[in-house]
This record gives C-alpha cells, sequence and structure tokens, in this order.
C-alpha cells in the first residue's frame, strides 16, 4: 500500500515502532534501509519511487507527494524522528506542527553522506540528543549537539534526576534556572534524599554550582538560581529558595498498607493524602505500594497503583513473618497468617528496619510509611 498524501488531510500510517526513519533522496534511502534493519525500534518512510519491491514484507511504508504533508501522522504517533533531510527544509516542514517541549517528539536530522547527526528539537526533554548519538553510533557519524548544558558538561535543569525518576514539582522555573546554570551565576544545589550519584560528568563540578546540606544554608548564601531534591514538604521559611529555584521529588517514599476486602479506591486514596500530609510529606515522592500477598489482587489498591503509576508490591506472609515489627497482632495472624501487613510490607521494600510511621488505623485501612535510605536503594 501506498500512502497518498494530500493537503489538509492527516494520513493514515500505520505506527508500530517508537521512532520514525523518513528519506526522500536516493543516497538517503540507501541509508534509511540499513539503519531500519540496524536500529530496533524504528519505522522506516520513503518516497515511492525508490521502490525495491520488498517494503511490503519489511514493514516499510512508502508515500508519494510532499513529505511535509506526512509529518501532522508522524508527530504524534512517535517519540522520535529520524529524518534524513536538509536541516533547512525540516525547520520549514516541521513549523506548523510544533506544539511544546513537553510534548513534541525529539528530532534529529541525518546529511545525505551519512557523517553528521544534528538533534534538532526537543534535545533534553524529547531525548533528541541521546537519539543523535545513538543513530551516529551506527551509522559511525558525528553526533552535533549544541544544548548549552551539554556543551559546557554543567546540569541539565530539565532532566536533572531523571533518570533515577525525579519529578519536578513545577516547571515554572526551569528556563530561569537553566540561564543561571549555562551562564555560570551561583547556583545553589540541595539534595536531601534520593540518589548520591546525580553529577552526571566526569569533569568536576563548576565553581559556580555549590552543594549545600540544608535549605537554610543554600538561602544563607543567597544564589542566583537553586536546584532542591526533597520529598519534604517546605516550610514557608524555605519556600523563598523557590523563588528562581526548581523544586524535585525523588522517589523514596513507600507505603505499606492492609485493608479490609472491598475497600474503595477513593477511601484507600484519602488515607494515603491525610498521612502524607500529616508526615509534610508530597505523595510525588512515593516510591511503591506494599502489602500482603492475599491483596495482591484487591481492586481498591490495584486502581490507585494504576492512577499514580506505582509498583504494586506484596509478599508472603512467611515474608513478611521473617521481619521484626513494632507492633505485632495475633488477630491478624489469625487471618492473614502474617503478624503484620502494613509495618513488615514498608520495611521490605523500602529495606529499612525503622519507619517514619509505624502504623495508622484509619477506617478501613491501615498505613506504614518507609523512608528509603539515601540513595533510593529499596527492593520495590
Amino acid at each position: 500500500m501506498i500512502i497518498e498524501l494530500k493537503e489538509g488531510e492527516i494520513p493514515a500510517i500505520r505506527q508500530r515502532g517508537e521512532y520514525a526513519i523518513v528519506a526522500i533522496t536516493k543516497h538517503g534511502v540507501e541509508m534509511a534501509r540499513d539503519l531500519h534493519q540496524r536500529f530496533p525500534g524504528a519505522d522506516l518512510y520513503y518516497m515511492s519511487k525508490f521502490a525495491r519491491g520488498d517494503e511490503e514484507a519489511r514493514g516499510i511504508q512508502l508515500f508519494v507527494n510532499s513529505v511535509r504533508m506526512l509529518f501532522p501522522a508522524l508527530w504524534p504517533a512517535y517519540k522520535g524522528l529520524i529524518l534524513i533531510i536538509s536541516l533547512g527544509a525540516v525547520v520549514r516542514m516541521i513549523a506548523p506542527v510544533l506544539q511544546d517541549k513537553k510534548t513534541d517528539p525529539g528530532v534529529v536530522v541525518v546529511d545525505d553522506r551519512g557523517e553528521n547527526v544534528i538533534s534538532v528539537l526537543s534535545g533534553h526533554l524529547g531525548g533528541a540528543n541521546e537519539l543523535a548519538k545513538e543513530v551516529a553510533a551506527v551509522l559511525g557519524a558525528r553526533p552535533i549537539i549544541t544544548t548549552a548544558s551539554d556543551v559546557q558538561k554543567t546540569i541539565p535543569v530539565d532532566l536533572f534526576g531523571r533518570r533515577f525518576g525525579w519529578e519536578w514539582e513545577s516547571d515554572e522555573k526551569l528556563t530561569p534556572v537553566s540561564a543561571s546554570v549555562v551562564n555560570e551565576e551561583p547556583v545553589a544545589v540541595v539534595v536531601e534524599s534520593g540518589e548520591r550519584n546525580w553529577w552526571m560528568h566526569e569533569t568536576p563540578m563548576p565553581p559556580s554550582i555549590t552543594v549545600y546540606g540544608t535549605v537554610a544554608e543554600a538561602l544563607e548564601a543567597k544564589p542566583h538560581g537553586a536546584l532542591v531534591v526533597t520529598h519534604r514538604i517546605l516550610t514557608p521559611e524555605e519556600e523563598p529558595i523557590l523563588e528562581n529555584g526548581v523544586l524535585y521529588r525523588p522517589k523514596v517514599i513507600v507505603i505499606g498498607m492492609g485493608c479490609n476486602r472491598g475497600t474503595s479506591a477513593e477511601e484507600i486514596e484519602a488515607v494515603i493524602r491525610e498521612t502524607l500530609e500529616e508526615l509534610r510529606f508530597s505523595i510525588k515522592s512515593v516510591k511503591a505500594l506494599a502489602t500482603i500477598e492475599l491483596k495482591k489482587d484487591e481492586e481498591g489498591l490495584l486502581q490507585v497503583c494504576q492512577k499514580f503509576g506505582w509498583p504494586f508490591v506484596w509478599y508472603t506472609p512467611e515474608q513478611l513473618n521473617s521481619v521484626a515489627i513494632e507492633e505485632p497482632s495475633e488477630t491478624v495472624y489469625k487471618f492473614t497468617g502474617a503478624y503484620g501487613v502494613s509495618e513488615p510490607a514498608a520495611k521490605l521494600c523500602a529495606g529499612v528496619d525503622e519507619l517514619v510511621l509505624t502504623k495508622k488505623k484509619s477506617g478501613n485501612v491501615t498505613i506504614s510509611v518507609a523512608l528509603m535510605p539515601y540513595g533510593g536503594e529499596g527492593r520495590p
């Protein structure tokens, strides 16, 4: 089947992989066919006049008319686009479909001789910088990266801690804080919890970036920008650090939970939110929810984990009984075979011996809260 591109219409494509390779020249098609075989998870598109006859068997999609009309279909479908097209042409063709750096796919351009692979769009958030390096490695080409933080080998503020799963509290200050970093203005870094190995480069940290033990120490230094990594809700006294700062949430909180059969997701979520608010912890820092194997099909627990994208971990009674707990219960043992559920489940999952909250009973739910050791090395 050949895709006929028409003005004003979004063409029907068959998306199988995460990436799309597009070529429009004879040499580009040769390169694209080779790259398609060697780059897993990619779909290939090229002009029908270069058809070889094996396209259907290889899952290659052919098109006629201007490639420009293919982009409205590719844009929302793929994580990244690998375009063997001139850079100037690409800039003009993608302009009408640009939306937002948080949603646009990563775009890389390969020259017709396969000598350079250029990261064009969504270098950080869309992954174009890494994609350019991967494609260049396959082709034996040179990756061209122009993002300031990559060139200067400093902190990419929009990607800080992403490989660990850290989340921004808000992206409002990403741009001004990034400017402070790349312009080598004084920037404070406070990492209260989460992984230690957050520095991404082999070269030393630039002197403009200083690591502080607490937010209070950082405030005292009066930096131009700040990166704060913590599971805590900041106090009013600490909040000024965010006037030109970004707050990141590391995945360090483990919730241990037991509940009566049939407890609703709404009640479970309400107890979790209420408990974390009492502890002044952020729900964005939850790493996992842990319970007993008996509850692995509990609909309310499953729904809550699905809503927040949390791993759902369960343990056998024997595993739970192997953990020393402060509040063993003969009643719980009678019904479950374990002397406790929320308390030992939280300890096992977080890899700790002590809990932030040993156990709290609320309605149909029992909850315990653990904080993973500095470095995020638990067992979810």
